[in-house]
């Protein structure tokens, strides 16, 4: 019978666990990426990113703070009891018919248990704690909102660098298959007596060289995933590839370069606003600390006593009282007048801050919108040089298999073609990178965009 109930229990449960397996599966699904876009890359990198997950982790630490600050607004209740034998009771002198006698006081046993509740009515630390919640609930969520625009450059500059890294590798491919037809060229001719062996011992030592690049583009090419598996929070030992192409980076470099700064879109200049915010908070609090400290209690007590332990809680004395509690601060030397004092200083602190952090801003925004318009124009350079050296290279091949030019004048030819697509792709590159760096000394990278 206990096993039927078993085997019917265990059908009943059935429905919900393997759903549970099910979720849990899809959900290990969705945390891995491959073949994965810019715009995926920092998706995932924004909810697995080891920074952005410790500021989100440091937004509920500070919401606990806050509330643990404005929990001394609701009433503190406290209990006691205690219990106390007197080895020796007190003793005291009363005048019995004019004579001193010494009376015993109490008793040997006594015991009190009482709860007494609090209530917070005027109290300068609890204003303070009121009026800066909000701003350090600003504050949170303004770190963490700088940590997400820094893993969005992050990503994107790693992406880019990839993705100009595996083009490199493309052209040097193709180099090498070029490299390849001219080697075995230059040798037919040599052993058909056209020209010496200088032509094709070139092509060999170009070749090499070639393959020595295409190593050495695929080996840090590793490096540059890894790098970005660690951007991004991705599993180390997971297959992660990136899909994108020099089609897509080119459609990414425009940017309008008429853009007027703003600092409040700067999340730095924000953070020194809200902390010159707390700092006024703080001032003021320095201030309130003048004033006098109000509360409310009210309590409950059972009074034990009795001269036998075994009896003692046989009899109860009850006491209950409640009243206000007004604490007026005097004098405490010159300490209040010093802090107020020294809170007046922090704020022209802060203001310097504000001005400092302007000055520096529109310094980074200058130095980033100057670099964006050079990497242009060596990009515009850039691309009109591949053209013409491609034109170059095309002529003078077809003159070298007329036997009109000589191989050497072919090998400058590809070395210059070769060198433009490289420089070409590492302008690109620069290009956009300077494009992120005006976008965030501007402020107008955002996690919606």
């Amino acid at each position: 019978m206990k096993i039927n109930k078993l085997i019917f229990s265990l059908v009943l449960a059935i429905p919900f666990v393997i759903p549970g397996k099910i979720n849990g599966q899809t959900v290990a699904g969705d945390s891995s990426i491959n073949n994965a876009t810019l715009d995926q890359c920092i998706q995932y990198a924004l909810k697995n990113q080891p920074a952005v997950k410790q500021a989100l982790i440091d937004e509920e630490i500070g919401e606990r703070d806050i509330k643990s600050a404005l929990s001394g607004w609701l009433p503190q209740i406290n209990g006691n009891a205690n219990l106390n034998h007197n080895l020796k009771q007190q003793v005291s002198v009363f005048p019995v018919d004019g004579v001193p006698t010494n009376v015993t006081i109490g008793t040997k046993n006594t015991s009190l248990i009482s709860v007494q509740a609090n209530q917070n009515i005027l109290n300068a630390g609890l204003i303070q704690a009121s009026k800066t919640a909000k701003f350090f609930r600003q504050q949170f969520k303004q770190n963490t909102e700088n940590n997400e625009i820094t893993t969005v450059v992050d990503v994107s500059k790693a992406f880019y660098d990839i993705l100009t890294s595996r083009e490199q590798l493309n052209i040097t491919d193709e180099n090498i298959a070029r490299l390849q037809k001219q080697l075995k060229d230059a040798f037919a001719q040599y052993e058909g007596g056209l020209v010496d062996k200088t032509d094709y011992k070139r092509a060999q030592i170009s070749l090499s060289n070639s393959q020595a690049d295409k190593k050495r583009i695929t080996e840090l090419l590793k490096y540059k995933y890894a790098y970005l598996k660690q951007l991004i929070g991705y599993p180390v030992t997971a297959d992660f590839m990136i899909n994108a192409n020099n089609t897509s980076m080119e459609n990414e470099i425009l940017l309008d370069t008429t853009q007027q700064l703003n600092y409040q879109n700067r999340v730095e200049y924000r953070q020194l606003a809200t902390q010159r915010e707390l700092q006024r908070i703080n001032t003021n609090y320095n201030k309130l600390a003048y004033l006098p400290t109000l509360s409310a209690f009210i309590n409950y007590g059972e009074n034990y006593l009795n001269d036998n332990f075994r009896n003692l809680y046989d009899t109860n004395y009850p006491s209950s009282v409640g009243g206000l509690t007004l604490s007026i601060p005097i004098f405490q030397g010159t300490k209040r007048t010093q802090e107020i004092r020294k809170a007046q200083l922090q704020e022209k602190r802060a203001d310097l801050d504000l001005i400092q952090a302007k000055n520096s801003i529109y310094s980074q925004t200058e130095a980033a919108m100057a670099s964006y318009k050079a990497n242009l124009n060596d990009w515009k350079t850039s691309r009109q040089n591949v053209t013409l050296s491609q034109e170059v290279y095309n002529t003078i091949k077809v003159q070298y298999d007329e036997g009109i030019k000589s191989y050497l004048e072919l090998m400058t030819a590809e070395t210059d073609l070769r060198t433009t697509q490289i420089n070409y792709l590492n302008a690109l590159y620069s290009l956009l990178s300077s494009k992120l760096d005006v976008q965030q000394a501007l402020g107008t990278i955002t996690i919606q965009q």
